[in-house]
C-alpha cells in the first residue's frame, strides 16, 4: 500500500509541464537568449521587490534594465549603482514614471510600487505600448482592478503577474493530486501565514530629505508620515498595503484559487481586529475569514503579533481537507495523509526559484508574444477576493457577490469601498456606465 501510495503521489509530480520540472518557462535556450536582443526593461519603484525583479530578470538572462525610477533620490542611486554593477551598465534614472514611459529605449516595464500607484502606471505602460511585468495585489480598489483588466484587453499586450508561487512544483503537484482525486472531493480548505510583524516608530515625523512623501501617497490619502508606515511597513497601513491578507495572504488565496480551479468567493464574513498592535499599524493584527466559493469554504487566518507556535512547520501554507484524505502545502514541500487505520504521512520537498521561473516565463512571452501563465484578467480574481474581504472586515457585515454583474448585493455600506475616491489632481480610471 505504501509503494502504491508514493507511486501515485510521484505520478502526479511528474505530470507537472515541462517549465515547471525545470523551474525555467519556455523552452528557449541559454545560447537562443544569449544570441537575441535583450529585452529592455524599465523598473518603476526600486526601494525593494522592484530590484528583487530586476535582478531576477538578469539572473533569468536575456534582459537589460535600461531604466528606473523612484520617488525616494536615495533608492534611485543605490539602485542604479547595483544594477550597473550586475550588468555592467548604469540605468538612466528618473523621479516620475511618465518621463521613464517616455524613454525610447524600452520593450517593457516592471512596477513595483506600493498597490495606490498600480492602476495608473499600469494603464499608462500599456498606453505607451510596452508590456508589463506587475507586482500583486494588481489594485488598492476593485473598481481599479476592472479598468485595468479593459485597459490590458483593449491594449493586446504581454502582461504578467507577480504570483510567484504558480511557478512553485508544491503547489503544481497538489493541483494534480487534487484533480486526480487523490484525496477525493475537497470538503474544507484552510490558509494561513502567521507570524512577527516588525513594527517601527509610528510617530508622525517629517519624511526623509530624499523622499518625496507627497508623490508617493499619490493617489491615495495623504497621511502622515512616520517609519512605520514608510518604505517598505506600508504594507500593514490601510490606506496604501491594506494588511497581512491583501499583502502576503494573497499569494496562498490565489494558489488555493488555481489549485480548486475556482474563480471568485460568493460570500464572505470576516472577524478580527486590533489586539497586540494597535497604535502601531491601522490593519487587524488578528483575522479570520471564511470565503464561500463554489466548491467548497476556504478559511483565513493570521496572526502577526508574535505568538509562538505549537507547530511552526505549518504556520505559512494551506490544508486541503478531503473525504480521502488531507495535504499541508507550503512553497516547496507537501504532505499528504490518506484516511484510514494507520494514518501515515506522506512528506515531499521541491525547491524552485520561483520569482526567477516566473519572470523567465514573462521575458519569453515578450518575445514570443505568446501569453504567460498569469493574466491580469485571472489576478484580477485574486485580487478581488481578498479586496471583498477587508470590505467585509471593515462594514462587519456578509458581503454577497455578484460576480456577473461584478457588485454586492443589498449592501450599500459595503458597496461604497469598492471604489475610493482619488486624491486631486489623479483621477480614478473607474468611469461607471
Amino acid at each position: 500500500m505504501r509503494t502504491n501510495r508514493r507511486s501515485f503521489l510521484a505520478a502526479a509530480a511528474a505530470a507537472l509541464p515541462l517549465a515547471a520540472r525545470s523551474g525555467a518557462a519556455g523552452e528557449t535556450t541559454a545560447g537562443d537568449k544569449a544570441s537575441a536582443k535583450p529585452v529592455r526593461l524599465g523598473v518603476i519603484g526600486v526601494g525593494w521587490y522592484g530590484m528583487v525583479d530586476a535582478k531576477a530578470a538578469l539572473k533569468a538572462g536575456g534582459a537589460e534594465v535600461t531604466a528606473i525610477c523612484d520617488v525616494d533620490s536615495a533608492h534611485l542611486e543605490k539602485s542604479a549603482a547595483e544594477l550597473e554593477r550586475l550588468q555592467g551598465k548604469k540605468p538612466k534614472t528618473f523621479k516620475l514614471y511618465t518621463e521613464l514611459l517616455a524613454a525610447d529605449d524600452l520593450d517593457a516595464v516592471i512596477i513595483a510600487t506600493p498597490p495606490q500607484w498600480h492602476a495608473l502606471q499600469f494603464i499608462a505602460a500599456l498606453q505607451r505600448g510596452g508590456d508589463v511585468y506587475l507586482e500583486k495585489p494588481i489594485s488598492y480598489d476593485v473598481r481599479e482592478g476592472r479598468a485595468m483588466v479593459d485597459a490590458a484587453a483593449k491594449a493586446g499586450r504581454i502582461v504578467q503577474v507577480g504570483f510567484q508561487r504558480r511557478q512553485s512544483k508544491a503547489f503544481q503537484t497538489v493541483k494534480n493530486l487534487v484533480a486526480e482525486g487523490a484525496i477525493g472531493r475537497v470538503v474544507q480548505v484552510d490558509v494561513q501565514i502567521h507570524y512577527r510583524a516588525g513594527t517601527l516608530d509610528p510617530t508622525p515625523q517629517d519624511p526623509p530629505a530624499t523622499l518625496d512623501w507627497d508623490l508617493w501617497c499619490g493617489p491615495g490619502p495623504k497621511i502622515p508620515y512616520s517609519p512605520q508606515v514608510g518604505h517598505f511597513n506600508w504594507r500593514l497601513e490601510k490606506t496604501s498595503g491594506h494588511g497581512h491578507l491583501v499583502d502576503w495572504g494573497i499569494h496562498l488565496i490565489d494558489a488555493t484559487r488555481v489549485i480548486l480551479g475556482e474563480s471568485v468567493p460568493k460570500r464572505l464574513t470576516a472577524a478580527g481586529g486590533l489586539y497586540q498592535l494597535a497604535g502601531k499599524i491601522t490593519t487587524p493584527d488578528t483575522l479570520t475569514v471564511h470565503f464561500e466559493f463554489d466548491r467548497c469554504p476556504v478559511v483565513w487566518r493570521h496572526r502577526i503579533w508574535g505568538a509562538e507556535e505549537y507547530a511552526p512547520e505549518v504556520n505559512n501554507g494551506i490544508f486541503l481537507y478531503g473525504d480521502k484524505g488531507t495535504i499541508f502545502v507550503t512553497d516547496n514541500r507537501w504532505v499528504v495523509i490518506l484516511t484510514g487505520k494507520n494514518k501515515q504521512r506522506e512528506e515531499f520537498k521541491a525547491d524552485t526559484d520561483a520569482g526567477t521561473a516566473h519572470m523567465a516565463e514573462f521575458l519569453e512571452a515578450v518575445r514570443s508574444r505568446r501569453p504567460p501563465s498569469c493574466s491580469i484578467a485571472d489576478a484580477y480574481q485574486s485580487t478581488k477576493a481578498v479586496q471583498l474581504a477587508m470590505i467585509a472586515y471593515e462594514t462587519a457585515s456578509v458581503v454577497e457577490w455578484d460576480e456577473a454583474g461584478e457588485r454586492i448585493v443589498d449592501n450599500p455600506k459595503a458597496a461604497e469601498l469598492l471604489r475610493r475616491e482619488y486624491r486631486k489632481p489623479w483621477e480614478h480610471p473607474f468611469k461607471a456606465g
